[in-house]
């Protein structure tokens, strides 16, 4: 299993290495002069502020620029991601944000305080992860087609936790629900941590969230993983099918973390940071970690993220106009 993994692995670095054939070269001149400071819109110690710490100590090293981590948690990453639209555009502030202060916020705030598309340089991919459906394990339920004929049996228990309201943990739930043929509701958390503790204690019995905040709980069996939503199985998590094997083709989406400076970002600053941290994310050791994480590194250029970000906004902007959801 372990060679497949690396096999699959490199195959996704080397695609986004080969991106960097594409970037400007990354003279002395084009790198920011530092300090680079990396806001991260998550507390210390999730799976966020991780990955920012391994991109940031291996900036250290192989640059000499001091790099920093600072945590800005709150609103899904939206309080973070305001702040560097706000930031000197020099190169030297960037922040890793994921689809919910991006892609998710300008589909769902009435009244967001940027525009990820206007105000936002994008830089690199970073991560993708993917969604997954777990289950109390004391149900008697081990297989999707099991779980769907136990949902159709009981609806009122079939309500599914996310972390929080507005992101794709919600979204995809539903998109889930309709695939289905059950009508699932959204059960809102603070977190993810407080709905896979009411799963473990039979307080609640589905959650949809992203793979990595599941892993844990999943190895301990305190929750039973059923798919997940990948258009091939987790380099973490092989033994586990997709929704696609499991009959529902349609249920592909996954999550991401990608690097952002402020819009007017100097071009080769933001292409040199970008192979920096595309080097850096196939590096064996920071690959295998990140991949024990759940999630999966990318990289690439500039122009690949904004595509990325375009490509998705298309994808889900129907999804979540159809639920009717917005932030006030």
């Amino acid at each position: 299993m372990t060679s497949s993994i690396t096999r699959r692995v490199v195959v996704a670095t080397t695609a986004a290495l080969a991106g960097i054939a594409a970037l400007p070269a990354r003279g002395q001149n084009a790198m920011p002069r530092g300090p680079i400071r990396i806001l991260v819109g998550f507390s210390p110690g999730g799976s966020a502020d991780v990955v920012a710490r391994l991109i940031a100590e291996k900036l250290r090293e192989r640059t000499g620029v001091q790099t920093i981590v600072e945590n800005k948690p709150g609103a899904g990453g939206v309080i973070a991601t305001e702040a560097v639209v706000k930031m000197p555009p020099d190169g030297n502030v960037v922040v890793l944000a994921a689809m919910a202060s991006t892609v998710m916020a300008k589909l769902t705030y009435v009244k967001l305080p940027y525009d990820p598309l206007v105000d936002l340089a994008p830089v690199s991919l970073v991560s993708t992860f993917q969604l997954a459906l777990a289950i109390d394990p004391k149900l008697p339920v081990k297989t999707m087609p099991e779980f769907v004929a136990w949902a159709k049996a009981n609806p009122k228990l079939a309500n599914f936790g996310i972390p929080a309201p507005g992101g794709h943990s919600h979204f995809f739930g539903l998109m889930l629900g309709k695939a289905l043929g059950i009508d699932m509701q959204p059960v809102p958390y603070k977190g993810s941590a407080p709905m896979i503790t009411d799963i473990g204690a039979s307080q609640l019995h589905v959650g949809v969230s992203a793979l990595s905040d599941f892993m844990g709980a999943w190895k301990g069996g305190k929750v039973r993983v059923l798919a997940t939503s990948g258009t091939a199985r987790s380099l973490a998590a092989t033994e586990l099918p997709t929704f696609a094997e499991s009959g529902y083709p349609a249920l592909v989406g996954e999550g991401w973390l990608g690097l952002y400076g402020p819009a007017a970002t100097p071009p080769a600053a933001a292409a040199a940071l970008a192979a920096e941290v595309t080097e850096i994310l196939a590096i064996p050791d920071i690959r295998d970690r990140i991949v024990a994480m759940g999630m999966e590194p990318r990289g690439g250029t500039p122009a690949e993220l904004a595509d990325f970000d375009r490509a998705e906004l298309k994808r889900w902007a129907p999804v979540v106009e159809a639920s009717g959801f917005k932030v006030q």
